[in-house]
């Protein structure tokens, strides 16, 4: 990685980091859910599929179906985003990116 880049994601975490100290706890929750989105199209859709699409063979299920699974609750996803998953591809995630991906995991449960 590139001392540019370094820089540049340090400042975003910075960033991140000081917006949700500012923000009512609520609104802190929706802004790390949406930040976990953005992850999450970014990195996970290329095998993961929207709600309501059909997967392919080789295609994963919704993340609205995999919340639904007994067992999946915040702890069980924070374990599981510190881990190797195999057959799927590890993303090396940055810890608040993971954060910011369990928050918008766990806003699909109350949908």
């Amino acid at each position: 990685m590139s001392l540019r880049s370094s820089r540049a994601k340090a400042a975003f975490a910075t960033t991140a980091l000081l917006s949700a100290a500012l923000l009512p706890p609520g609104e802190a929750h929706a802004d790390a859910a949406s930040r976990g989105a953005a992850v999450v199209e970014e990195w996970c859709r290329l095998c993961h599929v929207h709600a309501g699409e059909v997967p392919g063979p080789d295609m994963a299920p919704p993340f609205e179906e995999i919340v639904k699974r007994p067992g999946h609750d915040e702890a069980f996803f924070v374990r599981f985003l510190h881990e190797d998953h195999f057959p799927m591809t590890t993303y090396r995630l940055f810890e608040e990116e993971k954060r910011d991906v369990v928050a918008w995991l766990m806003s699909l449960k109350n949908r």
